[in-house]
């Protein structure tokens, strides 16, 4: 009877005879066997061990040991099981299974479930989750704490939205910044940028200053002196840039890859000098992507600087260099790694020059000639025999007709974009003859080009890889 005592709630029953159940026992015993029946494997063991230590305890009479009783465990299991705690479920993953899942969620949304709970609060705010991607700031009020934050997240890319504090926050504030993204960051001055870089930073390889309308040389030669491991400059419309710029770009920045000078009107060919070491200086010898788009100033001089002094460029930008001539384009022909060329709206190439680009730029994967008005079906011809590994090609409102479409069609089999909008010479015929042999062709432009048909624009069904057709406002197609 003392053993009995120690169950809550446990009915007390007459101890029977040597050898015998109650009948109170029988239905007991008969209960607890439906009830473990029902239950799975772990649910029984769990049972199972409850009893023997039941059964342990209740010897131990003078000990003054409680325990729950058996209709109280099975209470709880079942309570588990309706609740779903007792099964693996989103709530009780393991963190490195809820950083492998937060890692494919947008920026928004990793910051929404960190304010789930704890537990994924600590999952989200993991490194693994946050690399590669870019913070957005607003930069209005002193905010120490949003840094700190930053920093352990791991996030080393910033892009700044609008900025009325101090710059030197954010640049200190992250010690292993590598991007910064000031574009278009109208109010940025050179005293905010003399503030903000006063110390070396290794760590900056990219700096984003397009727009920044205020900037001047003076902060080019704060940002050659302090962070001389840019990769990546971008200073498009920057017109206070001037050829002085280039000269501390090239003393300072001898790493750098990537530099966009976009409508940088103060530019001339004396700043292309310094960049390619013509004044016996050490120029920007690793340069390989150079934008000087709508840079007026510029002539046939800056390429040949180019050809000379930067042997590794691949890409290179002219479009709207209305002084561009031939004799600049021979002097790019001689770059065998020359892989994209934009000669868009250079009026004074032609024929000659697409020539030139064809006997030495055996490399060229992408090409544009739009709005070249000089450029007809010759140039289609000299692409045909010697620019086999075009991938994309553009000569929007050129003055080219069937003929040089079916030349280029029998070449240049790996190409992938083909841009012939505005060409209003061409016909059905040039359809038939790129369906014919492009068949790598994923995008075509044939807007504006009035002299085609239906007929003829269904042809293009055969091209299986082709993803992509604009037709303009005035057709419609459908496969």
């Amino acid at each position: 009877m003392d053993a009995v005592l120690g169950f809550r709630n446990w009915p007390m029953a007459m101890e029977p005879e040597e050898g015998s159940l109650s009948n109170d026992q029988t239905d007991r015993e008969d209960r607890k066997e439906d009830e473990i029946s029902r239950l799975g494997p772990l649910e029984t063991s769990s049972i199972h061990q409850d009893e023997t230590s039941s059964m342990e305890l209740s010897s131990r009479r003078n000990r003054n040991v409680t325990f729950r009783p058996y209709t109280d465990i099975l209470n709880t299991l079942e309570t588990e099981s309706r609740l779903g705690l007792g099964e693996t479920t989103v709530y009780n993953l393991y963190p490195e299974i809820l950083c492998m899942i937060f890692c494919h969620l947008d920026v928004a949304d990793k910051g929404r479930v960190a304010q789930v709970s704890s537990k994924w609060r600590d999952a989200a705010y993991s490194k693994s989750v946050w690399k590669g991607c870019e913070a957005k700031l607003h930069l209005r009020r002193s905010n120490p704490a949003l840094f700190s934050s930053l920093i352990k997240r791991g996030i080393k890319k910033v892009q700044v939205l609008s900025l009325r504090k101090s710059l030197r926050e954010l640049v200190h504030g992250i010690p292993s910044i590598e991007s910064l993204n000031l574009s278009g960051c109208y109010n940025l001055s050179d005293s905010a940028l003399d503030t903000a870089f006063n110390r070396d930073i290794p760590s900056l390889t990219n700096i984003n200053l397009s727009l920044c309308k205020e900037v001047t040389d003076n902060s080019l030669g704060r940002i050659a002196t302090h962070c001389k491991n840019i990769e990546v400059l971008d200073l498009g419309g920057c017109t206070k840039i001037t050829n002085t710029g280039l000269l501390l770009i090239s003393w300072g920045l001898k790493n750098i890859k990537s530099l966009n000078l976009r409508s940088c009107w103060q530019i001339s060919d004396h700043g292309i000098g310094h960049l390619a070491g013509m004044d016996g200086k050490p120029g920007a010898s690793s340069l390989q992507e150079l934008n000087l788009q709508d840079c007026q100033k510029l002539t046939d001089q800056s390429l040949r600087y180019i050809s000379e002094g930067i042997s590794k460029i691949r890409k290179v930008n002219l479009s709207f260099c209305a002084s561009i001539t031939d004799t600049g384009i021979k002097s790019l022909g001689r770059l065998a790694s020359m892989e994209e060329l934009n000669l868009r709206s250079c009026d004074n190439i032609t024929d000659i020059g697409i020539g030139y680009l064809a006997e030495g730029s055996i490399r060229l994967r992408e090409l544009d000639v739009s709005f070249c008005e000089r450029v007809t079906d010759a140039s289609m011809a000299h692409i045909a025999s010697g620019l086999f590994n075009l991938r994309s090609l553009s000569m929007a409102a050129a003055k080219i007709n069937d003929e040089g479409i079916c030349k280029i069609s029998k070449t240049l089999l790996d190409l992938k974009t083909l841009n012939i909008g505005q060409c209003t010479r061409i016909t059905d015929k040039s359809l038939q003859h790129i369906a014919a042999s492009m068949n790598n062709l994923t995008s075509i432009d044939l807007y504006g080009c009035t002299k085609l048909t239906e007929a003829g624009i269904s042809v293009l069904t055969r091209l299986l890889k082709l993803k992509t057709m604009n037709l303009g406002l005035w057709h419609s197609f459908g496969r």
